[in-house]
């Protein structure tokens, strides 16, 4: 195929890659997306996935919200694919310098990536919205209805959920990364969801590849598109 060798010349003359993902990077490992045919969004609730994962719906209908959180959002025993193993390599390699994820699922850093940015937070870490204690990932999904601190206060997923925003901090450390890459890798989004996909903007290096199945709703000139699995397009690198 044409473009993996393309996608393999690129890598192997770059120095510093960045990796940007999105939800198709975790669907390989059986993690449905949103958005896609069999995502969330395609399924029926007594409210739409979108206002349940929402700052006001968390406030007001809480045990609504972990009652689908705990049934929809939690895959603990999901194992990294072949595109996490691959980009865990890279890192080893000293050419990937980062990843910047909007996943939760917490894989990358299963797969052995050090240097991961979640933008949107990872279902593994969990505090009280009160006293701000952490506490793991099992203390919500082996509690009933809503998980409480010692302290009474609620625990809350320290994940970005609709209507917040993502912390400044991380998106400023992805956004240096993505400055100073000479090529950034761009796979399993479709570049629709804001903030994050705007991070593009900030990418002035020399080679750009956007590997996704079908096609994204940005369209980057000078790119390099691959239509196709992240893990079986990334598994056929060396």
């Amino acid at each position: 195929m044409e473009e993996i060798l393309k996608l393999q010349k690129i890598i192997d003359g770059a120095k510093d890659i960045v990796f940007f993902g999105g939800a198709g990077v975790s669907t390989e490992s059986g993690i449905p997306d949103f958005r896609s045919q069999d995502g969330l969004y395609k399924l029926k609730y007594d409210y739409p996935p979108e206002q349940i994962l929402s700052h006001t719906f968390f406030n007001y209908h809480t045990r609504e919200f972990f009652d689908f959180y705990r049934d929809k959002m939690l895959y603990l025993n999901a194992k990294p694919n072949a595109a996490h193993y691959k980009l865990a390599d890279l890192e080893k390699q000293g050419k990937l310098s980062a990843i910047v994820t909007q996943n939760i699922d917490g894989l990358h850093q299963k797969a052995g990536s050090s240097d991961v940015l979640e933008l949107h937070g990872s279902v593994w870490r969990n505090y009280c919205t009160h006293c701000g204690k952490f506490y793991h990932v099992e203390s919500v999904a082996n509690s009933q209805g809503v998980p409480y601190c010692d302290c009474g206060g609620i625990i809350k997923p320290d994940v970005v959920l609709y209507e917040e925003g993502l912390d400044k901090d991380i998106l400023e450390i992805s956004i240096k990364h993505i400055e100073e890459a000479d090529t950034l890798i761009i796979g399993g989004t479709s570049l629709n969801v804001y903030p994050a996909a705007g991070l593009v903007d900030y990418f002035h290096g020399k080679n750009l590849v956007v590997i996704n199945k079908g096609k994204p709703s940005k369209i980057i000139p000078d790119a390099l598109y691959i239509d196709g699995k992240i893990g079986e397009v990334l598994s056929q690198i060396k």
